[in-house]
């Protein structure tokens, strides 16, 4: 029986990564119905890291939080066992803002915070924390205060919550934070790895999909460092790899004693990727545009490695595709079908997404005598 192992990433702003699979598997099963699809959502840090860890068998923990403009929001996190995968997006990221209205200087990332605090409670001694897609700059400010950290303004009042807030910072004292999380251990999990400050920083890389406007990205730039220079005197924390991500979360996580590691190495993991690989005969993975972007260590390429070594066929659907045959085929993607070439335009595949990606799936099952059979073969579209 030959087995498919379906592992896509999210398609951004239009399907989740199970919708995704859901939709392949249906079509797959029209023209190949003896074919075993092992199902495999994956996710980088970002959207769909608690979905990807729900999908490979973890418990869903509902919890209410502080929003990323102060409002109370409902969420969910994972347990299994004593780990806890948490995510930001989803917490007091973008998609959280309660409006379409972005909030610059007043985005504070305490919910998070308050996530974390839930795990601990709940028992965790391994917290993940998947990050991207935030809504805030405040170098994780928030979370810290959510954990007890004490952050005072010159009078020794908690500063205001978000980068209008962490400007007025004149004392901190992280201890009562580190002595919340009762020795578990955070993972930072993300697919950068900007510092906190500088050209390369948290707010002038993200601070513009945030609402930053460049004279608000300098400005930004310069609270941070200010931040940092109390926070941390030795400035190692602000250069390292993943500080500046997710508007400077990764900092804070970093003060706290995070281990910094690859979101898409984390989310495989939790699935037990690897297991699933080895009784595969062909992988499929993708997400909603392929392009260079892809190829800097995202999930998709992540599975497209690992399957390539090996020696399976790796097909990578997207919405999208711009890269060219030959750096799909340096990947190890042999085909690399998408949905726009098969719909009128952009807002028609987003449109018809599922039943394009059913008729991709179709395609899928007519082809696998030939896919099987040309497991090296270069990367080209499905007939």
């Amino acid at each position: 029986m030959t087995r498919l192992l379906l592992a896509p990433d999210k398609f951004k702003g239009s399907l989740t990564a199970a919708e995704v699979v859901a939709a392949l598997a249906r079509g797959i099963a029209e023209t190949a119905p003896d074919a075993e699809i092992l199902s495999c959502p994956i996710a980088d840090g970002g959207d769909g890291t608690v979905d990807a860890a729900l999908a490979a068998g973890a418990i869903a923990q509902p919890a209410r939080i502080t929003g990323p403009t102060g409002e109370v929001r409902e969420t969910v996190w994972a347990l299994e066992d004593t780990t806890a995968v948490l995510e930001l997006a989803d917490a007091v990221g973008l998609k959280a803002l309660p409006s379409e209205d972005l909030a610059p200087r007043t985005a504070s990332s305490r919910g998070l915070g308050e996530l974390i605090l839930a795990a601990v409670s709940a028992g965790a001694r391994e917290i993940v924390v998947g990050l991207g897609g935030s809504a805030s700059t405040d170098a994780g400010a928030g979370l810290l205060q959510a954990l007890g950290a004490c952050l005072l303004d010159a009078d020794g009042d908690d500063i205001a919550p978000g980068l209008a807030g962490l400007e007025t910072l004149a004392s901190a004292d992280l201890a009562p934070a580190l002595a919340a999380l009762d020795g578990a251990r955070l993972i930072a999990a993300n697919d950068v790895g900007n510092p906190l400050l500088g050209a390369d920083g948290a707010a002038a890389v993200y601070g513009p999909q945030k609402g930053l406007d460049p004279q608000a990205v300098a400005s930004a730039d310069r609270t941070l460092a200010a931040a940092a220079a109390l926070l941390d005197p030795s400035g190692e924390a602000a250069r390292a790899e993943g500080a500046g991500a997710a508007g400077g979360v990764g900092y804070s996580l970093l003060l706290l004693g995070a281990a910094q590691r690859s979101g898409a190495d984390v989310v495989l993991e939790l699935a037990d990727f690897d297991a699933r690989l080895a009784s595969a005969d062909l992988v499929v993975t993708g997400e909603g545009k392929l392009d260079a972007q892809t190829l800097q260590g995202k999930g998709p390429a992540e599975v497209a490695r690992r399957a390539a070594a090996a020696g399976l066929p790796v097909l990578a659907v997207a919405g999208a595709v711009t890269l060219t045959d030959e750096e799909l085929g340096g990947a190890g993607i042999t085909a690399a079908p998408d949905l726009v070439s098969r719909a009128a335009d952009v807002a028609d595949a987003i449109a018809r997404g599922q039943e394009l990606l059913a008729g991709i799936g179709r395609e899928i099952g007519r082809s696998l005598p030939s896919l099987l059979g040309d497991a090296q073969g270069a990367a080209a579209p499905l007939p």
